[in-house]
Order: C-alpha cells, then structure tokens, then sequence
C-alpha cells in the first residue's frame, strides 16, 4: 500500500512539474493578460501567432486594448480590427517587434531595426528615446515594462505605432526641427512635406539643428531662417534629397556621385563617410540608416550647399 502511494505521488509530482514547466512563450503571455487582448486578437488576424512562438529572442512593444481602440477610433472606416486589410495589420504589428532582448535598462536614445520591412526590404527604424522621459516612435509611452517571456521581453504601449514615413521620422526626432521647420517655411514655392510623403523611395540627407545654426552664423544677415531668400533656401533643401533611391550606407561607395533634386555631390569614404559638395565643402555623415516606409535618412553635420 505504502509502495502504491509512493509511486500515485511521484506520478502526481511529474505531471505537476510538467504543468509548471509549460513554454510561456509571447503569445501565451500576451493571451493570459486582459489589456492585450486585443493585440492576441490582431496576431491571429495578420497569422503571427506562430512567429511570435519562436526561439527568438524578440522585444515586443504591446499596444494595450485602449491603444487599439484609440487606432480604430482615428479612422472612420474601422469598426473592428477585422476592417483593416491584413497587410497593413503585419506590418504595423511588425513595427512593434525587434530582435533580442531589450529591457528597460537597455534603453537609450537610439534607432532600432524592427522585423516590419520598406524599400528594397530593409528593416524600418523605431525610434527610442530617454532623454527627458522615455517614449517609442516620437510619442508611444510604456505603461508597463520587462514582462518576462521564455522566448523575449515585453512592454506594454499606450498607442499603436505607425511605420512612419522620412517626414514622420524627422519630425519625430527634435535633433531635426530646423529641418523641419525649413521644409514647411510658408513661402516656399515647393511643397516639401507633400513630395517627401510620397512613395519615393527617397535618400534624405538629414542636416541637423547644430547644422542650421552653423549655416546662420556664416551669414551677420541671417538670424533665422526666416532671413534666408526663399530661392536659396529651396536650392539648398533640394540639394539634400535624392529621388527614385533608397540608398542605405553599405550601399555607398568611395567616390560615387549622388545626384540629389539640386545638383551632385561627391562620396568619400577616405577618413569615415563623408560629403565633398559642389561648392567644396566636407561634411561628416554622423547617423546612417534611418529607415522609413518610402525612404531612408541619413544625417550630417552640415547644410550641403550647392
């Protein structure tokens, strides 16, 4: 009797460890809390469930149940995740997952390569930053952080982030507001903002804010942009933007000519990547591969000038 008992225990005790031992994968994670049920709702839809079973590791930043329904609400057409076309679905839900394991103390201010794709199939660039608070994608905030998986970690989001264009990207990013600022300058004779939401693929070369105040300061007649003659400074803005190419950083080569919409300039990889412009200048590029759905950007430490 006593043997009988030892061995119903020891039985109970391996399908206990079993129970305990069960894979918490992502999905299983996501499916076991209320707030995402709706994110579990939208992998089924788009057929990622599987996906997201893998070895990975992977990063997930989950939108909560009011993030989705804050999406659905934006467009008058969405009633139900099922209104939206699955292929937006995948790659909006592939926006939201990058490769390896990223928890919160791993953050900095930074881009990160995520598993949803733009031109020529390059990975689409999240952005992330600390400084000041941190935030996904220029407005995304985490509610929720470093929820443990066997195959990941996840965070959980307060919106739904969209794969941005290189407009969303630059405006997303404070390092660009004179950029932006000078692309949108009201008198301009050439819509900027409505050319670069195009399909593209377009290769911005992206000048900074310190670029802009460098540029002012060579100028004792120039104290803001708004000082610049209208033709000049569209000259200069059309000298940064290459149309019809998306042209990541291992794509460029020691002394390829880029013809932009304002004229060539000239690649050398002699001392790092830099810029030989038409009018002689040297321009460092500092950030490479900031990768949009219709094109790429890439920022320098200087205004190019023709």
């Amino acid at each position: 009797m006593r043997l009988k008992f030892l061995s119903l225990l020891f039985v109970g005790m391996i399908a206990f460890s079993a129970c305990t031992d069960k894979v918490k994968d992502i999905t299983v994670i996501a499916s076991d809390n209320e707030q995402l049920s709706l994110l579990v709702e939208a992998l089924e839809q788009a057929g990622l469930v599987d996906d997201l079973q893998a070895d990975g590791p992977f990063t997930v930043f989950a939108p909560s149940n009011q993030a989705f329904q804050d999406l659905l609400d934006s467009n008058p057409a969405w009633n139900s995740l099922s209104d939206i076309d699955n292929a937006t679905l995948t790659s909006v839900l592939l926006f939201h997952v990058v490769s390896g394991n990223i928890g919160s103390g791993d953050l900095s201010d930074t881009y990160v390569n995520t598993l949803a794709t733009g031109p020529n199939g390059e990975a689409l660039s999240l952005q992330v930053n600390v400084t000041g608070g941190v935030s996904f994608n220029g407005s995304a905030l985490p509610s929720t952080t470093d929820v443990e998986a066997d195959n990941g970690i996840i965070h959980i989001i307060d919106r739904v982030m969209l794969p941005p264009n290189v407009v969303n990207l630059a405006s997303n990013n404070g390092a660009f507001s004179s950029l932006v600022a000078a692309l949108t300058r009201a008198d301009l004779t050439t819509d900027f903002v409505s050319i670069l939401t195009g399909a593209g693929p377009f290769t911005v070369f992206a000048p900074t804010n310190d670029a802009f105040q460098a540029l002012l300061d060579s100028n004792p007649n120039w104290n803001t942009l708004a000082d610049i003659p209208v033709a000049t400074l569209e000259a200069v803005l059309k000298y940064h933007v290459v149309n019809a190419a998306n042209v990541q950083s291992d794509e460029l080569t020691n002394g390829q000519i880029i013809t932009s919409l304002g004229g060539t300039f000239e690649i050398d990889l002699g001392s790092g990547a830099q810029i030989t412009t038409s009018s002689d200048q040297t321009v460092n590029i500092i950030i490479t591969d900031v990768q949009g759905t219709n094109g790429v950007i890439h920022a320098v430490d200087k205004v190019l000038l023709p």
